[in-house]
């Protein structure tokens, strides 16, 4: 493989909002470095000091197990102090707005604010109004750019790049913000992508986005490089967007017998929680293709370089 150029890069941005504005080479930047904290967790000792001193607070107003502890170890394992903060804990329930949580918080003395919210746009909100770095972890049907970055990078150290690979990203599209992250970062690193699922999951204006469409997971079972099972989110759901649970597994879920007409070194993966016999059959979620134990782990490694680059832009004034 050829040098990535990305390593002659400076990394100039103090928040993380989203990858619909980064360009390729600063996606690759981060993958780059998230290459260099892998080694921190297999230490006896796995602590690195870059955040020594600074104090990150996860901001989540939606629950989020996998994504909340993740950055939590991230950011300890850079030695950073850390605040935990759910909606249910705070002064929200009592009336208190967004930015004046943020501004509390923001007198304590933190640094990052690493934020989920239900709203789309309340990060880039926060970044404007507080001036700690802010990295967002999810809002609303917006972007889940640490997601994002996760995936490629998964897909990156496995395939040894994007480029010219054909992605399927298939399920609740319409309300997913990790399609929408995937699709940015995976289209600017040279992939196809291709949405999968029934009409009634796509997103508004679908055909506006750098993406290709089909409503037939069968269609394209066969010519994908890696497929990306997307969690049906019923929390979100209005109304009846398919007929019945049984119905929607056997057109669009992974199973072993779809798994027959895949290539064999397809990789599978799942953003998770995954709702298992719906969207995946067991044994093809613990079979020899998935990655998704994968992802979590790089998830690690990527929100460590997240944490370390917008602090380290935040500490040259940008």
């Amino acid at each position: 493989m050829a040098a990535r150029k990305s390593k002659q890069f400076e990394w100039s941005h103090k928040h993380l909002l989203g990858l619909r504005e980064l360009t390729a080479e600063e996606i690759s930047f981060i993958l780059d470095t998230a290459v260099g904290f892998e080694q921190v967790s297999t230490r006896s000792v796995k602590k690195a000091p870059p955040l020594r001193g600074k104090v990150v607070v996860n901001l989540f107003f939606e629950d989020s197990t996998r994504t909340r502890n993740s950055f939590a170890l991230a950011a300890g394992r850079l030695s950073a102090d850390i605040i935990e903060f759910t909606k249910k804990d705070s002064s929200v329930s009592k009336g208190e707005t967004l930015l004046d949580t943020a501004r509390n918080l923001e007198a304590m003395g933190i640094d990052i604010v690493v934020v989920r919210h239900s709203a789309g746009g309340a990060p880039k909100f926060l970044s404007r109004n507080i001036n700690a770095c802010v990295v967002n972890a999810g809002d609303g049907f917006c972007e889940h750019p640490t997601q994002g970055l996760l995936d490629v990078y998964t897909i990156r150290k496995i395939k040894g790049t994007l480029d010219g690979l054909k992605i399927a990203i298939v399920g609740d599209v319409a309300h997913s913000r990790v399609a929408r992250s995937d699709m940015w970062a995976m289209n600017k690193l040279g992939a196809e992508v291709t949405f999968v699922g029934p009409p009634t999951l796509m997103p508004a204006r679908v055909d506006e986005l750098p993406v290709k469409v089909s409503y037939c997971l069968d269609d394209v079972i066969d010519k994908v490089d890696v497929i990306n099972m997307l969690r049906i989110q019923f929390e979100r759901l209005g109304g009846n967007p398919f007929p019945s649970i049984r119905e929607y597994s056997h057109y669009f879920g992974l199973t072993v017998e779809r798994m027959k007409r895949a290539k064999s070194d397809i990789l599978v993966m799942h953003p998770g929680p995954i709702n298992r016999g719906l969207e995946i059959e067991s044994e093809v979620a613990d079979g020899k293709n998935s990655v998704i134990l994968e992802q979590v782990t790089n998830g690690l490694a990527v929100r460590m370089a997240v944490l370390f680059l917008v602090n380290q832009a935040a500490a040259q004034g940008n």
